[in-house]
């Protein structure tokens, strides 16, 4: 047991690595719990999957505009301060948006101006968490910190839906109190960046401006052809994947005909499939064989989507859940390690913005995808995605084969 544990978590022996996994915890658990938060509030306001969709949207559109800036910035400023700028900001539109709840002044388009707030910070955040870790951590040791970080964030997924679903119904505090929540974690993992040192700061980092910064990026990417197969390969099934969230509130009142706040056991469902699934491949990210489970976990994403699809209940919607964070929680953890070790740390920040504009990718694709369940159906909607993320991954899985042999 003693071996299994030293292997999985052979990162965190690094002290300052140690802190900061501590302190991501904090604002990932803050981040998961705004997912069901925003699409309970949004859904209530409106009552319909193409307003979750909008307030995704615009989360994703911010992210996607910014997302390469963030990488650049990353790789030029220092990233612990950087860190602190952007989680302080995100708290102070939670802290916004839960007083307006309380006033009962909050509308729709308030809510979708919020979301782009934060998909701007997250833009920046990101990439400098994820590059710091490479600052942090041996080289020896990067893939395993790399799926460590995942674990803290499934480990997030399932303690976001819980606390989220219990301020959700707690008397006294529901949607407005959710938020001031989610403000006082961002404000606690802000405030442990202060017993990390200093980011280090390429000397030559500023002898280019940031919109040629942005353009090496790309062209480094574009440059290696295994870890452009691996940037696209994660940013499509993301892209396709993730906008199965917008859904899911509809699912429940439509389809199951259960209250939409209940969302938060499908979400904890799928957030304890990814923290089993994440723990599991933690020990293999430095390993030969990271590749081969990548694909196979991205494959039991596409199956789990049809799965959740069919189920004609909430029990074996719950089941299709699990197993839905198994594959995407797998593959998640997995990437990261697997796009660490192909990448000079002179470009971490920006090939990681990379991974980080399929999310917003996801984002943006929230609205057509809510759209599109308003128009056909919750269940047909989630049986295109499953399908489309196993066809990507057949696709992109032969293309790495083929690239390896």
């Amino acid at each position: 047991m003693k071996n299994w544990f030293d292997s999985t978590f052979a990162s965190l022996e690094v002290p300052h690595f140690r802190i900061l996994w501590f302190g991501t915890i904090f604002s990932f658990i803050a981040f998961f719990m705004s997912m069901i938060v925003q699409s309970v509030v949004a859904f209530e306001l409106s009552g319909t999957n193409t307003a979750v969709g909008s307030v995704v949207a615009a989360q994703g559109a911010a992210m996607a505009s910014f997302g390469s800036i963030g990488g650049a910035v990353a790789d030029r400023w220092p990233k612990r301060r950087l860190i602190v700028i952007c989680q302080i900001l995100t708290a102070l539109v939670l802290t916004a948006v839960g007083l307006l709840l309380a006033a009962d002044r909050l509308r729709l388009e308030m809510l979708v101006v919020g979301a782009f707030i934060m998909g701007m910070s997250f833009a920046f955040m990101g990439p400098a968490r994820q590059s710091l870790v490479a600052d942090l951590v041996p080289e020896a040791r990067l893939g395993n910190a790399m799926a460590v970080t995942m674990i803290a964030n499934t480990a997030s997924r399932v303690l976001g839906p819980v606390v989220a679903g219990l301020l959700l119904s707690a008397p006294g505090f529901g949607s407005k109190g959710a938020y001031f929540a989610m403000a006082a974690l961002y404000t606690i993992s802000a405030a442990s960046m202060v017993l990390i040192p200093k980011s280090i700061v390429r000397p030559t980092a500023s002898d280019i401006s940031v919109f040629s910064s942005v353009i090496e990026g790309f062209v480094y990417v574009w440059g290696n052809t295994h870890l452009r197969l691996l940037v696209v390969f994660f940013a499509a099934v993301i892209f396709v994947g993730f906008p199965h969230v917008t859904v899911l509130p509809g699912l429940l009142e439509n389809v199951h005909r259960i209250d939409s706040a209940m969302v938060s056991r499908l979400f904890l469902a799928s957030a304890v499939g990814a923290l089993i699934s994440s723990v599991f491949v933690a020990r293999f990210a430095d390993s030969p064989r990271a590749l081969m489970i990548y694909t196979l976990m991205a494959a039991c994403f596409g199956v789990s989507l049809v799965g959740l699809a069919f189920a004609d209940n909430m029990e074996l919607a719950t089941w299709a859940m699990l197993f839905v964070g198994i594959g995407s929680g797998g593959f998640q953890a997995l990437n990261n390690a697997v796009i660490a070790r192909e990448t000079e740390p002179a470009y971490m920040g920006r090939v990681m913005s990379l991974t980080m504009l399929a999310f917003a990718g996801f984002g943006l694709m929230a609205l057509p995808v809510g759209a599109l369940a308003d128009r056909f159906g919750e269940q047909n909607a989630l049986t295109v995605l499953g399908v489309v993320v196993m066809l990507t991954t057949w696709g992109m899985g032969s293309a790495l084969s083929r690239r390896l042999r």
